[in-house]
């Protein structure tokens, strides 16, 4: 396919070379102006779209997806699918939405799961609101990009259940965190704490897959000084973005509002901004119950 890719950032890099190297030709854009082997670089995110039969966008946030968008849409051929892999509030994404429709395109929101490694290693989740027909034709992309996509309904439901499972996983990082700090205060070895929540009624992907402490289970940033993997000050972001999106849909999500605050201190407080999100457990080691 011809495909436009913009913001060739930490994401969007590795996910542009993975299409690159199973053919697809790609023009790309970024505000730094570099991007990875193998891609033609634009001079403009509108540029980068031009022709395109597929755009991706990897962003920040949502208004710069806006600005984004407001740039690229009307560069695009009518019928073309305008692809936004970042996270953004399931409003901005509906705003978009409609913004490709009334010019005669069609868009996906599909934020992903699977951070940076899993974007170089083609391995991303993606979880993908629009149209039908759209979601057929962009599939063989996410099958280069990704080893799972599901189309999760109609525009925003992708961002809703990235939304979903984000507050999920900051809530259960840090009751992972709390545990093991709790455990090292009662004497138990890490290693035998997970030993026996890995397989008990307490095991779940932050324990399992990315244990917070080093040595213990497989390698995860903690082995690595808590490098992320997935930086704090994003989790702060899904978490913002799911508590605005409980406020706009009147639901209670007390263990989600928590996450959020907690992160918050952590990152604007106490230094974990640019550490791996599960270096929450070194904070609860250093702190007292009161």
């Amino acid at each position: 396919m011809k495909i436009g890719f913009v913001g060739l950032g930490n994401m969007g890099a590795p996910m542009a070379a993975n299409l690159v190297r199973a053919g697809h030709a790609v023009t790309g854009f970024d505000v730094t102006g570099t991007g990875p082997a193998g891609v033609a670089m634009a001079a403009s995110a509108a540029a980068a779209a031009r022709d395109a039969e597929v755009v991706i966008t990897m962003l920040p946030d949502g208004a710069i997806l806006r600005r984004v968008a407001a740039e690229v849409i009307p560069a695009m051929s009518p019928g073309a699918v305008l692809c936004d892999c970042s996270t953004v509030d399931v409003e901005t994404a509906r705003a978009v939405a409609a913004q490709a429709a009334a010019a005669g395109c069609a868009a996906l929101d599909a934020p992903v799961s699977g951070g940076v490694g899993g974007a170089a290693a083609g391995t991303l989740t993606f979880m993908v609101g629009g149209p039908a027909a759209a979601f057929d034709r962009v599939r063989p992309l996410f099958e280069v990009m990704g080893k799972k996509a599901v189309h999760c309904g109609d525009a925003g439901a992708g961002q809703a259940a990235k939304i979903c499972n984000n507050m999920i996983l900051g809530v259960t990082m840090i009751a992972t965190c709390e545990a093991f700090a709790l455990a090292d205060k009662l004497g138990l070895e890490r290693q035998k704490m997970f030993d026996v929540v890995s397989t008990s009624s307490g095991q779940s992907w932050s324990m399992n897959t990315y244990c917070p402490a080093p040595g213990v289970g497989p390698v995860s940033p903690a082995d690595n000084g808590y490098r992320p993997g997935f930086a704090a000050e994003l989790m702060l972001k899904d978490l913002r973005l799911s508590q605005q999106a409980a406020e706009a849909a009147d639901a209670d999500t007390p263990m989600g509002r928590l996450a959020a605050e907690l992160y918050r201190q952590f990152v604007e407080e106490e230094g974990g901004r640019g550490m791996d999100f599960s270096a929450m457990l070194p904070r609860f080691e250093k702190r007292s119950r009161a």
